[in-house]
Parts: C-alpha cells; structure tokens; sequence
C-alpha cells in the first residue's frame, strides 16, 4: 500500500465556487465516496481514501499537494500541524560532547524540530486533540539514542538554551538596553567576558531598539551562551554578520560542547556549518508539506551527501542534480574587452571615509565583493549605482546600470506578476523557474517572506537592460540550496546577456561558487575603508584569508571550500607557503 500525505493551503483557495469546482474533479467523489470534503468553508482531503491521481494538485497547484511518501518511513509523524497540514518524521539528535548541524532547504522542519527538543513545541504524534505526554514520546523512540534524551528530559536532567532564528523580534519583545537584557539572563555571571568575545562593549548603553542586525545578532548569541544549559540550540547565527563575525562565533560554538554539553545548530553558510559540527542531520522532503530527519553522518560526509541530492542508506533521492564547484583558485581571468572603469575616489560619511583605488571590470565578468561590516562595501556599490556621489566629482561610468540594494522595500502593495512583467516576458526560462517565482504572482509585496522578497528583487534587477548588474547581499534570507540556485542564475545571465556584475556577500562558498574576480575592502570598521583590487581569486582570498588567519582547502569529493582546522597539518603547511586560499 502506498502511503501518502496531502497538504491543503485554504488561504490560497479563497474563492468558494473554486474549492467546489476541485471538489467535482476528484475521481473518488464522482463515485459517490466522500475523498474531498468541507468543514465549514474549509476543503479537506481525507489521506486514506486519496488515490493519488494528482487531478486535485494539478487544479490548485499552488495550494494543494499530493505526496507519495518514501517506503523508509514507517511511522506515524513525530509533529502534524493539523489535518493536510504539515508533517515533520523524526527527530535530530542531540549528542553530549559534539556540535549536531541540521542542514536542509527553508520550509523542511528545521525549527520545529528544535522547538520540540527545546520543549517550546510539544508533539501530538499525529494526534490533533491533544499532545503527546514524555512516556508516549518515549515509547515513539523506543530502540532509539532518542529514547535515551527524552529519558533524561523525563528525570530534568536536560536544560536548554535557545537562540531563535528572528533576532529582529527582539525589540518587540523586550524595551531596555542592551546591558540589561544581558544582565536578566546572566546565569553563569560572566557578562562582562561574552560582552567583550561577542563585540558588545561598546553598545552595553544602547537601547536595543537603537542597535543594528549584526549587534542583535551578537546580543542573542551571547544571552544563549550566558545561560547554565546543557543542551544549547542556535537557529542560524550568521544572518547580518560579516565573515570575520561568522567565524568568530562558529569557533566559540564549536568550543562550546564538552561531555557534559551537547550544541546543536541549523545554518545555510556551509563554510560557517562545517567549521562548527561534528556530525549532520540532513532534513529533506517537501517544503511547506513534510520534512524527514535523516540518521545522524559525520560533518564531511553529510554536506556532500547534501550537495550530492542522494541518500545512500536510505535510497532517497530528495534532488535531481549534483552540486559540484569549479576548481579554479590558480586561474587567472583571460584578457577581454573593457567594460568599464573607475578612477581613484574618495567619500566622506560623517565620521567615515572611504577611498578607492583606479579599477575596472571587463565585460561578462562576475567580482564579488569582500569585507567586515562597516567597511564601506555598500557606499562604494551605491556610488557605482548613481545613488551617492563621490566627494570630488561626480561618477560617471557610460553605461547602464541595475541595482539591487542590500535592504528591500517591503511597503509596496503592487502585485509581484506586476512589478516582475518585464521579467515574465522575457525571461520565464532564465528567471521565473528557476528562482520558483510562479508561485508568487499573485501575491502582493508587503505579504512577501524575507526569502520570497530576496527572490523577486534579484529577479526584477537581473530583468531590467544594463550592462552591470550591482547586487548587494542577494544570500541573505535564502537556504543554501537557493543560494547556490541564485549563484548559477548570476551566472547565466551574465553568460547569454554578455553583462557584467559586481556581487557584495558574506558567504564565502556562495562568493567562491560564482565569482571570476574579487574586491576586497580593507580598513577599520565605521572608521575607514580602503577598496583594493580586483584580483584574481587566489590573490583576493588570500588577502581576506591571511588577515582572518585562516587557511582553506578544497574537498576533495565535491571540491568545496573548507576552513583547516587551526594549527593542523595542512593549515600550518599552507601558512608557511603563505597560500592561504586552496594551496
């Protein structure tokens, strides 16, 4: 027997005359059965009687899924949302002693997943009417290392501490300054020594409704690790932060698990992932219908049975295509023709100043853009756009340019197939599909996910006629899947149009997966930025590598970009022959 979910999104199926018109197609309800039904204006399917004709689907794609489900799952879901709602199978798990990364696109269960282990979410088992108490959920994972944890949250031997993914809801939910929510958490006393490792000190004043996304960022990893826990959970910790922040954190997360504490985090910068766990859980399935937590693989092995779409233990093939990246790190650019160029500018902003050196980009080439933040990487693109001017004079470059800024307006109540028609147009092929926009034209702006609004904006800039493309943080909000999807988008387009684009991003492997050349911004932050380059990619890596002491190497199953571990064979190698960057 084939077992099945089905998901039904009634807040995409408002009109009343269609539910009943999907209703009239169903085959089993043409027979006089009663497979598709209402309660209240509500449409139902009922999962055990669904043939799985796909007639439903098909009608409503965008709001009803039909989905055969892997032979592997046995069981009943761990958590359901409701009735042809969402279902998450399985747990992570946590270890004492070792970092556990979850890894898996945006809508697969990741947070729910952790909101049951850090007792914020209870399961039901499937069961709507109520939740499951510990000894249910204990016999669920009875055989399991999970039964072992659940044991243990049974006799309160576990205490959580959690970091949750939206650190932008913390003005909202708390009126003080930032010393002061630091002071309420500080179970182990040290305030002062997480002040200063996480780069609060100079903030301890300010009112958090005042600080940046970064500095909330840092406010929320340091109030975790100020906690006495022994299970601590980190929901995406890079999110606002540069590369310098990133590694900062992911080593002192790393450091963080000892035998009598186990650390788990979910994270879309794989660099910053691989560099923090031990071991993975892949989370794979349909978005926004079911998530399945797979069993538990070393750190190397897990992020290349991701990038490789394939579940050997399992037999699950979860995507259709390989990641794999380019070597490249001693290839140099060939010479081709000139597209533009800048001269030597400087830009006075308040206390900040920033300076360029002369540089150019040839046509169809991709530079990605490197720095802390504060450094002035954003000025400099907005200069380029036209949007700012230099302090000399003004920037002319002879050539159109499209800009995507680094934050999105959001306000506009314009539907997406009108601010994207251009794009529908022109580019259903190179655009629309593979950046999975069709399900959003009819929805408006301000009704927009962080991710859904990224997807648009890079959409409409990569439609509009130019000759330089400027993009500006086109990762943030986006899994690591769509990034990579993002990545050869870029690529392509520069590719056919024979246009040229500058790329500013925090995610070195998003940055290593697409760029030819790089611009590395030098200087101290909120102080002064010095742009240099563009280099090629061994020459600009190593230059940001050497000031982060860091050395990186590429695997050698999918080539990817990783970090040496500190003072290892290969990273002390690589440091004395000053090749920082794939050596």
């Amino acid at each position: 027997m084939v077992k099945r979910i089905a998901v039904v999104d009634n807040t995409k199926l408002k009109d009343m005359d269609k539910k009943k018109h999907i209703q009239s197609l169903c085959p089993v309800n043409r027979k006089g059965d009663e497979c598709m039904y209402f309660d209240g204006n509500k449409l139902f399917i009922d999962e055990p009687m669904c043939i799985g004709c796909g007639i439903c689907a098909n009608a409503a794609p965008d709001a009803i899924k039909i989905i055969n489900l892997p032979e592997i799952l046995t069981k009943d879901p761990i958590h359901r949302y409701g009735e042809n709602a969402f279902a998450l199978y399985n747990l992570p798990i946590p270890v004492f002693g070792k970092v556990v990364g979850l890894l898996g696109v945006n809508g697969i269960g990741k947070s729910t997943a952790i909101k049951i282990l850090a007792g914020i979410l209870k399961p039901n088992l499937s069961n709507f009417e109520k939740n499951a108490d510990i000894e249910e959920i204990i016999e669920y994972f009875k055989g399991t290392e999970a039964q072992l944890y659940f044991e243990k949250v049974r006799k309160g031997e576990i205490k959580t501490a959690y970091k949750p993914q939206h650190v932008d809801m913390i003005p909202k939910q708390f009126d003080g300054k930032v010393i002061e929510l630091l002071e309420k958490v500080d179970e182990k006393k040290q305030l002062n020594e997480m002040a200063e490792k996480f780069e609060l000190t100079k903030i301890l004043d300010r009112n958090i409704k005042n600080i940046s996304g970064g500095e909330l960022q840092r406010l929320a990893v340091a109030a975790t690790f100020l906690k006495k826990a022994n299970l601590y959970i980190f929901d995406e910790i890079t999110s606002y932060l540069d590369i310098k922040q990133r590694l900062k954190i992911s080593k002192a997360i790393r450091n963080l698990a000892d035998e009598n504490t186990a650390v788990i985090v979910i994270e879309h910068d794989l660099i910053a992932l691989d560099y923090m766990a031990d071991l993975i859980h892949i989370l794979y399935g349909r978005e926004s219908a079911f998530g399945v937590v797979s069993k538990l693989r070393p750190t190397k092995n897990g992020i290349n049975t991701f990038l490789e779409g394939y579940l050997k233990e399992e037999n699950v093939r979860f995507r259709d295509n390989k990641i794999r990246f380019d070597v490249k790190s001693a290839v140099k650019v060939a010479e081709s023709m000139l597209l533009t160029k800048w001269p030597k500018i400087t830009k006075k902003l308040g206390d900040f100043s920033l300076e360029t050196q002369e540089g150019e980009i040839n046509s169809s080439e991709k530079i990605g853009i490197l720095g802390e933040n504060g450094i002035g990487k954003t000025s400099f693109v907005k200069m380029l756009a036209g949007e700012i001017k230099p302090d000399e004079k003004n920037l002319d470059l002879k050539i159109k340019v499209s800009y995507k800024p680094q934050y999105l307006d959001s306000d506009s109540d314009e539907l997406v197939m009108v601010v994207l028609q251009e794009a529908i147009q022109k580019y259903e092929t190179e655009l629309i599909r593979p950046l999975n926009i069709k399900s959003l034209l009819l929805k408006k702006i301000n009704e927009l996910s962080g991710g859904e609004l990224q997807r648009v904006a890079i959409a409409l800039c990569l439609s509009r006629d130019a000759d330089l493309i400027l993009l500006d943080e086109p990762s943030a909000y986006l899994d690591v899947e769509k990034r990579l999807v993002v990545s050869k988008v870029i690529s392509n387009i520069v590719e056919q149009r024979k246009v040229s684009t500058l790329v500013v991003d925090h995610d070195l492997l998003f940055l290593d997966y697409l760029s030819d050349r790089l611009l590395v911004f030098e200087g101290e932050p909120a102080v002064k930025g010095i742009v240099k380059g563009p280099y090629d990619m061994e020459k600009g890596m190593n230059s940001l590598l050497a000031k982060l002491e860091i050395t990186m190497r590429r695997d050698e199953t999918s080539y990817r970009p990783r970090i040496n571990k500190l003072n290892s064979v290969k990273d002390r190698e690589q440091k004395t022959k000053k090749k920082y960057y794939y050596a």
